[in-house]
């Protein structure tokens, strides 16, 4: 089984703690925000893990190496500028096999049970689905979401009350078919494609699920996880 963290990013909005650190070492509880991810995909079952990178990219690659002393294989993608989203997936394929695969970004804290999509990544390839999303409850600096979830389990994108994509997801390489190597490009304008014609599944995550995005959201869940 094949995972992706998404690690490219320059991360504007937490700097200065991102001009001389990539956001997604940067530490919470005591530990980069990587490893926490990595922790929990080797809890899961999954063993081989693909990073992207582009901003001080060797950074992650001298802080994880292969991944053996976390019982994992990590490859790296590397990208000489960020890719965005889609585009850094594409640039990744060839390391991500011919099945459907995890994505989760690299700079979110979550609790969420990676372990529960295992027998829906194993089973997404027989179906039509292209996408499966796992949605959180609206943050207070998100309050519009982003996705509408169906009492059937479809995902899409309309006046409905939305909720928001947590950046855990589980997709097909076929959402990525129409492009091209090296190019930049969001996830969103895909998935609401793939949406407008069916394909995209989704669940709702209750648990503890934080989007390290500012300093200020880095030094509360810090407090967070100290006081647990």
């Amino acid at each position: 089984m094949h995972a992706m963290i998404l690690a490219a990013g320059r991360g504007e909005r937490m700097r200065p703690l991102t001009d001389a650190t990539p956001k997604v070492l940067l530490l919470a509880g005591g530990k980069p925000l990587l490893q926490w991810h990595l922790e929990r995909l080797r809890s899961a079952g999954f063993q081989r893990i693909v990073i992207n990178h582009a901003w001080l990219g060797e950074q992650i690659e001298q802080a994880l190496g292969d991944g053996s002393r976390f019982g994992l294989r990590i490859d790296y993608s590397r990208e000489a500028q960020a890719l965005e989203t889609a585009g850094g997936i594409v640039n990744a394929l060839p390391l991500l096999g011919k099945g459907p695969f995890l994505v989760v970004n690299g700079d979110v804290y979550s609790e969420f049970d990676f372990s529960s999509l295992v027998q829906r990544l194993a089973v997404t390839g027989g179906t039509n689905v292209l996408a499966h999303l796992v949605l959180v409850d609206n943050p207070m600096h998100h309050p519009d979401g982003d996705f509408a979830l169906l009492t059937n389990g479809s995902v899409v994108d309309d006046g409905r009350t939305r909720l928001t994509f947590s950046g855990i997801g589980l997709y097909r390489p076929e959402l990525f078919g129409g492009l091209s190597t090296g190019t930049r490009a969001p996830l969103a304008p895909l998935l609401r494609a793939a949406m407008a014609r069916g394909a995209v599944s989704g669940e709702r995550y209750d648990g503890l699920w934080f989007d390290v995005g500012t300093p200020a959201r880095l030094m509360e869940l810090n407090r967070m996880l100290d006081r647990a």
